[in-house]
């Protein structure tokens, strides 16, 4: 499935975005604010491709690659990142590349995934957990409706870091301004 504003593209992540993948892995903000391992594992862009085919094989995760719509240009990366099925909601993740910040990729992206998750795969509820400190994440949240429910004091991130992180949510019945 192809997810489009007419601006940008999700498809689904392939072999053929596994160079986009390893880019954003030498990225420190992507490092410092996602859970990829700290140190990466030699390989990790493979292995980070293949557990998101091995969730969608399961049904624990949906990954899309950010591009350009019309040049096909890799922008990042945006998806379900955990899926509950029992519970009926996901977390949702998304990371744009550096060249391709401050143009409104982030926030297109998360508008399809969003819409995608709550209309398409029928989630109950979709979260976005964000550290206090990344302010144009927290940004991109709110101008995509996301309501700010609270802060996690000290949330495990990975291995010998812990970070205050923001909870924001949407629901099927909340409005994009984040109002019902």
């Amino acid at each position: 499935m192809i997810l489009t504003d007419g601006v940008i593209s999700l498809v689904p992540l392939a072999e053929a975005h596994l160079a986009g993948l390893a880019a954003l892995l030498d990225d420190p903000e992507v490092v410092a604010n996602t859970r990829v391992p700290e140190p990466l594992p030699e390989g990790f862009a493979g292995q980070w491709l293949q557990a998101y085919r091995d969730g969608e094989a399961d049904g624990t995760r949906d990954g899309f690659a950010i591009e350009d719509a019309e040049s096909g240009e890799f922008l990042g990366l945006a998806g379900l990142v955990a899926i509950e099925r029992a519970a009926n909601q996901a977390e949702i993740g998304y990371i744009v590349a550096p060249g391709a910040r401050g143009r409104g990729i982030a926030t297109r992206a998360l508008r399809l995934v969003t819409d995608y998750a709550l209309a398409e795969v029928g989630l109950a509820r979709v979260q976005l957990l964000i550290s206090v400190d990344n302010t144009p994440s927290l940004r991109v949240a709110e101008r995509c409706g996301y309501l700010r429910e609270g802060v996690f004091r000290s949330l495990y991130l990975k291995p010998g870091r812990r970070q205050d992180t923001v909870v924001y949510s949407r629901l099927p019945r909340d409005k994009e301004s984040g109002t019902d």
